[in-house]
């Protein structure tokens, strides 16, 4: 496959408006030459781990045949019984147009052990957010179960990955995730809900930089001229705005095996029918579950190239996909259940447009399940000639979305009972933690990291140097994780 390369401007955000800002951002945009062929890779990825689920269904060794699900983000990690040895791995595993969102991968291990958010200028060593605004790669773990509640919006660096695998972790709280004209993130296994609006305050978004903000929206995961994002088991609920927004030339995104529930607008891909540079907006949405009451924008879309595939959508208020500003909208096996409604039976809504002007849209089902008199109104001239060369890998049929969507959300999240899918064997609530050198002494993450002491530096991973973190959660559960450094 053709890997696209593109020019990021970054500007100093204190000397222009966000408008001037994301023009001069957007001067050469990071789409892919041909969406197409992103989307057929990703068929022929979800055929192969299809295929090799069915042929080891026969196979004598039950532990490779029950991890397989078919799925191939979740079976290029979870097949190996000791992932957590070789959590960087996981870099390598999404699909789609985010699929070059490399995260913190070659980077430090960074261990969050205080769940606390007082100053968003001045970040303790040890929190979260000290985390996130470093300038360096950072593969970001946890130290026990916590609930972070933010005192304003969380903004990243770049080449940052957020990795809530073997912890329980909530992000709730005041303005909740910014990726803002940043580039490379994965953010994994984390909760994300009432967030609200925050703002009018002064908010670090780099060690060299701070700078007023005015009132945030409150969406949960705000992507704003952001390239190269991936956000992948995720469970995301009842923020004051959107759940996920990705707007002002935002491109190169995957949103991958997340839950969705309790929400009016859900997602939002565009900032408006009339801002071009969205016209370069690549996204895909694979695996997911749009859940219990959720009202409408599943995506809502302005302009780009949106690839809704494999999702199970069970019941929605309004709608399900709508769009206006001409958007390309690719739905393949999906499963939609309409509501009772007999009046919102219809999956798509063009917003605001007659149908003289949608006509021509770009918008097509193929293999969607339609239940209980879910409808699909497709458009878009000679759109069968279209399609016909561009997928000679078919799209699964929807008749796989209950084994393609079962794990969905916050792995483990639904009853905490982590050890079911960790390779250690016990439920945890929380936990300390310790951290282990090279020559095998150990510190306290609590006192080594949350007392606030200065970090010291450790050398990038190479083939050489290796350490172990230990994280003890609960009495009972251990978790081993091999990095090539920490962030201390």
């Amino acid at each position: 496959m053709l890997k696209t390369t593109c020019i990021l401007v970054i500007s100093v955000l204190s000397s222009f408006s966000p408008l001037t800002t994301a023009m001069l951002n957007l001067s050469l945009p990071c789409q892919h030459p041909n969406p197409d062929a992103v989307v057929q890779e990703f068929h022929r990825r979800v055929n192969v781990s299809l295929s090799r689920r069915q042929l080891q269904s026969t196979s004598t060794d039950q532990s490779t045949t029950t991890c397989l699900t078919g799925n191939p983000i979740d079976d290029c990690w979870r097949c190996d019984p000791n992932w957590q040895l070789n959590r960087q791995r996981l870099a390598d595993c999404a699909i789609g147009f985010g699929q070059y969102a490399l995260g913190g991968k070659g980077g430090r291990f960074y261990v969050v052990s205080d769940d606390s958010d007082h100053d968003a200028v001045n970040p303790r060593p040890g929190t979260l957010r000290y985390a996130v605004v470093q300038s360096e790669p950072l593969w970001i773990v946890f130290s026990a179960n916590m609930l972070i509640r933010l005192s304003q919006e969380l903004i990243f660096n770049s080449f940052k990955t957020l990795d809530g695998r073997g912890a329980n972790v909530h992000v709730t709280g005041g303005g909740c995730i910014t990726l803002q004209y940043i580039s490379n993130v994965i953010i994994h296994n984390i909760h994300v809900h009432n967030c609200y609006s925050s703002g009018n305050a002064n908010v670090r978004s780099s060690p060299t930089h701070y700078g007023y903000r005015s009132k945030s929206d409150g969406d949960g995961i705000s992507i704003f001229g952001a390239k190269d994002i991936w956000i992948d088991h995720c469970s995301l609920w009842q923020c004051n705005d959107g759940l996920i927004d990705a707007v002002m030339g935002s491109t190169g995104i995957t949103i991958s095996n997340n839950y969705f529930s309790q929400h009016n607008e859900v997602m939002l891909l565009g900032h408006s029918d009339d801002y071009l540079p969205d016209s370069g907006m690549q996204v895909t949405i694979a695996f997911n579950h749009f859940g219990q009451k959720l009202v409408q924008r599943m995506p809502r879309c302005r302009r780009g190239y949106i690839h809704v595939v494999n999702n199970d959508f069970t019941q929605w208020e309004m709608y399900a996909i709508g769009g206006s500003g001409n958007p390309t909208i690719n739905s393949q096996g999906n499963r939609y259940i309409a509501p009772t409604d007999r009046n919102a039976k219809e999956v798509t809504k063009r917003v605001e447009t007659e149908e003289e002007h949608w006509r021509d849209w770009n918008w097509r089902s193929e293999g969607d399940i339609m239940v209980n008199g879910a409808f699909f109104v497709a458009s878009g001239a000679a759109i069968e000639i279209e399609y016909e060369k561009a997928y000679s890998v078919d799209p699964k049929s929807a008749e796989f979305i209950d084994q393609l969507t079962l794990n969905a959300g916050v792995l483990g999240s639904r009853s905490n009972k982590l050890g079911k899918w960790t390779a250690a064997g016990n439920d945890s609530d929380s936990g300390g933690g310790t951290i282990l050198d090279s020559g095998g002494n150990g510190g306290s993450i609590g006192s080594m990291v949350g007392s606030g002491a200065a970090p010291s530096p450790l050398s990038r991973p190479d083939s050489t140097t290796t350490i172990s973190i230990l994280l003890t959660m609960s009495s009972s559960l251990f978790l081993y994780v091999t990095a090539a450094s920490v962030l201390l």
